[in-house]
C-alpha cells in the first residue's frame, strides 16, 4: 500500500482556512502567511486546482520548503473547484506529482448515498475501485469523516459500511465530528489504528449563552439553544483532550495532524492559527510543529 515506511505525524493546517487569502491574494501569498506563522504542512482544500494555481502552490513549496500533505477530490460531479475522482482522476494525479504529494482525501460521500444502504455501498465501492487505480500511482485515498458517518443503518455505523466495502481506503479522522458524533476522539482514533493515515485537529468549543437568545428560547426556539452553542476553537481553546488525542494518533499511524478552525468568531484567521500554533507547543508537541 502506498505510504508505507512514511514519517510519522506532523502537523500542519487545513488550507481551507486560508481560503479567502487564497481568493484575495493568490494561493503563494496564503502559503506565505501561513509560514510566517510556522507551519510548513498544509493539506489542500477549498482552493482551486487551476493549473494557475497549481503553479503557485509548486513555487510556494519550493521556497517554503512546504509539505502538502494530501490534495482534495469529490466522488461524482467535480464541484467548487474541486477535481472529482470519476472524471479528473489524470489530473489528480498529475497535480500530487507536480506538489510531491502522496496523499488524496475525500471531505463525504454525495448526501444521497448517506441515507439508503445500496447507495451507501455503491458509493462505498466506488471508492475502493479508485482507491486501487490510485494506489497504482503511488497514491493513497483517504475517507473524511463527519458525524453522519456514526448514524447507524441495521445497527451498524455508517462509517464501518464504508470501511467494509472499502477495505484500500485510509480514514482522516476529523476530531471535533468525532466528538459531536457522540464518540471519544481517543478511542474512535485507537479503534482504527492501522487505516488512520490523517488526523484532523478541530477543537470543540461551547460558546457562552448569548442574552439575545434568552427571547427566542422563550418564544419556543429551543433548537437555537441546542445547536447555536457549539462550534469549534483554537486547538487547546475548546474541551477536548489533546494531550490524549495527539499522542493516540501518532499511536495509530496518522502521518499528519492538521488543524482546522471553520468559525472564527470574527478573529483573524492567522490570529486563530497563532494561537494554536502556541498551545500546542506549550503542551509539549513542538517537535511536530
Amino acid at each position: 500500500m502506498a505510504n508505507e515506511g512514511a514519517a510519522v505525524a506532523a502537523i500542519g493546517v487545513q488550507a481551507m482556512m486560508l481560503k479567502q487569502i487564497a481568493a484575495e491574494a493568490g494561493p503563494f501569498e496564503a502559503m506565505r502567511r501561513l509560514v510566517s506563522v510556522g507551519f510548513t504542512v498544509t493539506e489542500l482544500a477549498q482552493i482551486p486546482m487551476t493549473d494557475e494555481n497549481v503553479a503557485e502552490l509548486a513555487r510556494a513549496r519550493d521556497e517554503f520548503g512546504l509539505t502538502f500533505a494530501a490534495l482534495s477530490a469529490v466522488l461524482g460531479p467535480s464541484t467548487g473547484g474541486t477535481d472529482s475522482l470519476d472524471t479528473d482522476l489524470d489530473k489528480i494525479v498529475a497535480d500530487a506529482r507536480t506538489l510531491g504529494s502522496t496523499m488524496v482525501r475525500v471531505a463525504m460521500l454525495p448526501f444521497d448515498a448517506l441515507g439508503e444502504p445500496e447507495k451507501l455501498i455503491g458509493a462505498s465501492r466506488e471508492l475502493e475501485r479508485h482507491a486501487k487505480r490510485l494506489d497504482d500511482d503511488g497514491i493513497r485515498l483517504c475517507y473524511h469523516n463527519h458525524h453522519v458517518e456514526f448514524a447507524t443503518l441495521g445497527g451498524t455505523h455508517l462509517h464501518d459500511i464504508i470501511a467494509e466495502h472499502a477495505p484500500s481506503v485510509g480514514f482522516e479522522l476529523d476530531t471535533h465530528w468525532l466528538q459531536r458524533a457522540g464518540l471519544d476522539p481517543v478511542q474512535a482514533i485507537t479503534d482504527r489504528a492501522g487505516r488512520v493515515a490523517l488526523v484532523h485537529l478541530k477543537d470543540y468549543r461551547i460558546r457562552n449563552l448569548d442574552p439575545a437568545l434568552f427571547a427566542e428560547v422563550s418564544a419556543g426556539g429551543f433548537p437555537a439553544f441546542r445547536n447555536a452553542l457549539v462550534t469549534d476553537a483554537e486547538v487547546g481553546e475548546g474541551n477536548l483532550d489533546w494531550k490524549r488525542i495527539i499522542p493516540a494518533a501518532r499511536d495509530a499511524g496518522a502521518q499528519y495532524l492538521l488543524i482546522e478552525q471553520e468559525e472564527t468568531d470574527g478573529m483573524d484567521i492567522l490570529d486563530c492559527l497563532r494561537t494554536s500554533y502556541r498551545n500546542i507547543d506549550e503542551m509539549g508537541f513542538g517537535d511536530l510543529l
